[in-house]
């Protein structure tokens, strides 16, 4: 059964496993399968895509933020696609959740040059700025005046764009991942929180509000869907 939510307000109603406070070993256990979930769904495909567009657009390395960069696999799969297109970057992940630095950086490895970061994001000023903002699968844990936030400090604090990666509140999303959870046996935090993010998530008049409260200007956002059941928001600065 699809139970819809009507309102934003009963959106940030539903709660989340993940969100509330556990065991290090129980978030690291319950990232481990998100990681599987981002490849099976093509969660990176979306953010990737929109990357092609900066290749050759700097003669500095590319600062990129990922907001609410859980486990580390986007900044991962960023720095392969960098690698392999030959541009240069610096990549920082930061996370609320202090359990979250920690699990990236075994998950990582040596070798790799991105830096984890904990804490509050609206505090985040580093020293050289910041070229482009991502967040995937971080919007939907916000309430309502917290999105209009984040937007305005995107838009304030990067020099070339940025890019919500977000999932869009759908039935048919809800029930397949319901099944398909199920069936892969995930992780019980993935197979309670999947379903309720898609509750939480947006429609593209959701996105429309919300630009209009942060005061941005419809004509230079891009609201877009990105198969399987994303809903995309971004900005390129010209």
């Amino acid at each position: 059964m699809w139970p819809e939510t009507k309102s934003f307000a009963q959106r940030t109603e539903l709660s989340e496993w993940m969100d509330a406070p556990c065991s290090y070993t129980e978030f690291r256990a319950c990232l481990r399968d998100l990681m599987q979930v981002n490849r099976v769904v093509f969660s990176y495909r979306p953010t990737l895509n929109w990357l092609e567009q900066f290749t050759g657009s700097s003669e500095r390395p590319l600062h990129i933020l990922d907001v609410g960069s859980g486990a580390g696999d986007m900044l991962r799969r960023i720095e392969e696609w960098a690698r392999a297109k030959s541009v240069a970057v610096r990549l920082t992940g930061i996370d609320l959740n202090p359990h979250a630095a920690r699990a990236a950086r075994e998950f990582t490895g040596d070798g790799s040059a991105i830096e984890w970061v904990t804490g509050e994001v609206f505090e985040f000023a580093p020293r050289h700025g910041i070229d482009l903002v991502l967040s995937s699968l971080f919007a939907h844990h916000l309430k309502d005046a917290e999105i209009v936030r984040f937007l305005a400090w995107m838009e304030r604090t990067a020099a070339l764009g940025w890019l919500i990666n977000d999932l869009k509140r759908a039935r048919g999303s809800y029930v397949g991942f319901t099944m398909l959870s199920r069936v892969m046996r995930w992780h019980r935090f993935v197979q309670h929180d999947g379903p309720v993010s898609i509750q939480r998530a947006f429609t593209a008049e959701d996105w429309t509000r919300y630009a209009d409260e942060a005061r941005l200007d419809r004509d230079v956002i891009r609201i877009y869907d990105a198969w399987p059941g994303r809903l995309c928001v971004g900005r390129v600065k010209k």
